[in-house]
């Protein structure tokens, strides 16, 4: 056998030895997320933040478009709460401080997202699962955003709703529904979108357009 037939065989078998052992660890933490996402998920602590994915990359840009899987919520899944923890530690992260994330800007196309209250008391961060916008309101309301996908870039959109109702799944796996107004809205519509491949970006394009064909 030559030593080229050799090094080819053998990079084969270590790479099929290195998917099985993926598959295995998935299947030892009875999770919804793939042997990919639980890499990338349990490769650093719960406190420590995940990078951010960018649309300036090429590979990131094509993930961010791409919507999201719904999530089996199980309150008991390690990988699940480590992710959640790892995504609350990436929005409140020096590096990025923002007022919500959503998954897949991370990298891991599940539904979930973190959205700062600034309708509550202490302005607390909550996560939700699986969340869905049910209803929109009429009235719009005029709002300076930025992403954390977006670098150096804030833009004013002019189609967000003023209010809306979403209902979502907990960490405890309840079921919840409620309405939220002003700024709160437009960070949930933001998050949900991100779940959906859809950027702010998107807004202005169909505002500019709107204009346009007045």
């Amino acid at each position: 056998m030559s030593k080229k037939i050799f090094l080819f065989l053998l990079i084969g078998t270590l790479l099929v030895s290195c998917a099985n052992t993926k598959q295995v660890v998935a299947e030892s933490y009875n999770t919804d997320f793939s042997p990919e996402q639980i890499e990338m998920i349990m490769s650093g602590e719960s406190n420590e933040p995940m990078r951010v994915f960018k649309i300036n990359n090429t590979q990131d840009s094509i993930l961010l478009r791409t919507k999201s899987e719904t999530l089996r919520v199980d309150p008991n899944d390690p990988v699940l709460k480590r992710f959640v923890d790892r995504l609350y530690s990436t929005v409140r992260d020096s590096m990025s401080l923002g007022a919500g994330i959503a998954a897949p800007q991370v990298g891991i196309l599940k539904n979930i997202i973190w959205v700062q209250r600034f309708d509550k008391e202490n302005l607390p961060f909550e996560v939700y699962l699986n969340p869905k916008i049910t209803s929109f309101s009429t009235m719009k309301q005029d709002c300076m955003e930025g992403c954390l996908s977006i670098p150096n870039r804030r833009d004013t959109t002019k189609t967000r709703a003023y209010a809306i109702m979403f209902e979502y799944d907990k960490m405890d796996n309840t079921h919840a529904t409620e309405m939220v107004e002003a700024f709160t809205a437009v960070i949930v519509q933001h998050e949900v979108d991100h779940l959906n491949g859809i950027l702010y970006l998107d807004h202005l394009e169909k505002e500019t357009k709107d204009v346009t064909h007045q």
